[in-house]
């Protein structure tokens, strides 16, 4: 290798050690304070692993890499034995250091985006032990049962899935290990919304709650700030920004959803979501300089992993292909609106995913998809519109109003391009 790779695979490491360094000490450095390792050890013990890993090339001798890996790991256990006796326990840092050794032996190697992947995966992991703990505390024990049901049932159960379609049409669009994938997907994606809201707990604003709610359901938010808005008169304008929030997040949800099964069907459908998730972003901002309180939000969600809601939304999902590609073979595109329009009231999830995977695999055109997956989009948010007529109150319906014009409006409007 050139004295140019030379340069970046030993420059690489000490970045990467003086980062992790910098955030322990600032972690836990300070007058008074002592750590094993700063930015300054950090970034030396990166380089070591560096030039270890050079001197087992050049000498054809892996034991010196592994040498010099044991000879940190003996200095660390010192360091902690000393610590231990002034009544620190945590081995958070001394781990650190080990990994450190291994990134500088990545860059070497030539493994540069891993080794740079893996550093900021640790400093960032070193950084949220506020947040970790906040978690730990949030989390119920029926949320980890319910989690860790789901995984073991995934784990077991998806592997032996078979992964073709065993029946005819309409059926052959089942395919059992497909769809379970997909409730895995849908169920992450709104696992990571209720972590959020967990993590940040009751100190949300209203906006933020149905920002961060919108991830796990628009449709649960509703239904709360509606309810709430009976209740609360003084909160409404606020109310009405966490409704929005959350109409919004969803098209942003649809868009994400889209990218991962069919990146192509995102080139047509994109233009309208934005647009309509703009609508209602902008609408929010407009009520948030219109309110005078922010207020707080409280929203009760069930954990997404729960296999009850898992299996519920499978056979959803399961219902909804058979009904769009039933619909495409006896009454044309106009059948796929159709069953479209219809599943926007039960499930937007559910029909996005099942119209990317029909496109995705040749049964439906891409237009025909992008409009179905608008469509289905636009009914949702009048669905939800028409939960806020039926239990919120007088003003919250008026505030919501313009909003909900808008956003259907500029969806309608927009599709009718493609």
């Amino acid at each position: 290798m050139n004295e140019l790779d030379l340069f970046i695979r030993f420059a690489t490491p000490l970045a990467i050690g003086f980062f992790i360094g910098l955030q322990r000490e600032f972690q836990h450095g300070g007058e008074g304070r002592t750590i094993p390792a700063g930015e300054r050890t950090f970034a030396l013990i990166t380089l070591s692993g560096a030039l270890a890993a050079m001197a087992s090339d050049q000498f054809a001798q892996p034991l010196i890499f592994f040498g010099l890996l044991v000879s940190v790991g003996l200095l660390v256990v010192v360091g902690y034995i000393f610590k231990a006796q002034r009544g620190h326990f945590g081995m958070t840092t001394e781990a650190a250091i080990i990994v450190s050794v291994l990134l500088g032996g990545l860059c070497y190697w030539g493994y540069i985006g891993l080794a740079v992947a893996i550093g900021v995966a640790t400093t960032v992991l070193l950084s949220i032990k506020w947040e970790t703990d906040q978690l730990v505390e949030a989390l119920t024990r029926q949320d980890i049962i319910a989690a860790l049901q789901f995984a073991a049932i995934t784990a077991i159960v998806l592997p032996v899935l078979p992964n073709a379609s065993l029946l005819p049409a309409p059926f052959d669009v089942l395919n059992p290990f497909q769809i379970w994938l997909m409730v895995v997907f849908i169920s992450g994606i709104s696992f990571l919304g209720y972590v959020l809201i967990k993590i940040t707990g009751s100190q949300n604003g209203i906006g933020a709650t149905g920002v961060l709610g919108g991830l796990v359901s628009s449709t649960a938010v509703t239904l709360s700030f509606a309810r709430r808005s009976i209740r609360e008169s003084k909160v409404v304008l606020a109310l009405a920004v966490g409704i929005s929030a959350a109409w919004a997040i969803m098209f942003a949800r649809i868009m994400f959803q889209i990218a991962v099964i069919h990146i192509d069907l995102l080139s047509l459908a994109w233009l309208p979501l934005t647009a309509s998730g703009l609508a209602g972003f902008v609408f929010a901002a407009y009520l948030i300089m219109s309110q005078r309180s922010a207020g707080s939000g409280r929203v009760q969600f069930s954990n997404p992993f729960d296999l009850g809601e898992a299996l519920r939304f499978g056979l959803l999902y399961a219902f909804i292909l058979v009904v769009a590609r039933s619909a495409q073979l006896y009454l044309g595109d106009q059948g796929v609106l159709l069953s479209s329009f219809l599943s926007g009231f039960a499930d937007v999830n559910a029909i996005t995913i099942s119209l990317a995977q029909l496109s995705r695999d040749g049964g439906l055109s891409l237009q025909v998809a992008a409009q179905g997956v608008v469509i289905a989009a636009m009914t949702n948010t009048l669905f939800k519109g028409l939960i806020v007529y039926q239990i919120g109150s007088r003003s919250l319906r008026r505030a919501l109003a313009p909003g909900l014009i808008a956003m259907l409006v500029v969806g309608i409007g927009v599709v009718m391009l493609i």
